[in-house]
């Protein structure tokens, strides 16, 4: 099985990617958000432990968020891999995702990484609001902070990354289709 990170800031196109790159290669996307959301609704023991977190203003700890994620991968059978969209979120949680994958001979084989100029990413993320009524993508200064947050998070892993020798840059610029296509050629060297 193989397994893929798919990063790039708020308005990169990785999710709208995932979905294509998850059809097109068997994988699984997890998307650790939607995850979250999923459990909440389906009341599950994990997701009611979640709610209350989420309920008192904190975030998920890292641990609850690697069962969850630890869970699926053990409950998902026929597919060729996995596809981890915003997650992980911390060099701490990339080491605990990749301790979890190789309790189970698996790996991270490959951090792709959506390279995407500024003012493209405010453009992109102004016309979603307008698509999607996403208040948070309509403020510029939100928008700013959200950039920057990635910026100061991310990097790091990038770094982690970049010294596993995992990190593949990509060109994030274009239709979606041609970023796809990118995306798709740094995916062929790997499967």
């Amino acid at each position: 099985m193989i397994s893929f990170l798919i990063f790039g800031p708020p308005g990169s196109g990785k999710g709208t990617q995932s979905v294509k790159l998850a059809e097109k290669y068997n994988l699984i996307h997890l998307s650790t958000g939607d995850m979250l959301r999923a459990e909440i609704t389906a009341g599950t023991e994990l997701g009611k432990k979640m709610s209350l977190i989420m309920s008192k203003g904190e975030l998920v700890p890292d641990e609850v968020v690697i069962e969850m994620i630890a869970f699926k991968i053990d409950n998902s059978k026929g597919s060729a891999g996995f596809l981890f969209d915003g997650f992980p979120r911390t060099v701490a949680q990339t080491i605990a995702l990749e301790n979890m994958l190789n309790g189970r001979g698996m790996k991270i084989d490959s951090m792709l990484v959506l390279d995407v100029d500024h003012d493209e990413l405010v453009k992109r993320l102004i016309a979603r609001a307008e698509l999607s009524g996403r208040p948070d993508d309509k403020d510029p200064s939100v928008i700013e902070n959200r950039i920057d947050v990635y910026k100061s998070k991310t990097e790091p892993i990038i770094n982690y990354c970049r010294e596993k020798g995992i990190y593949q840059p990509v060109n994030g610029m274009g239709t979606i289709n041609d970023i796809f296509k990118r995306l798709s050629d740094s995916m062929n060297k790997l499967v």
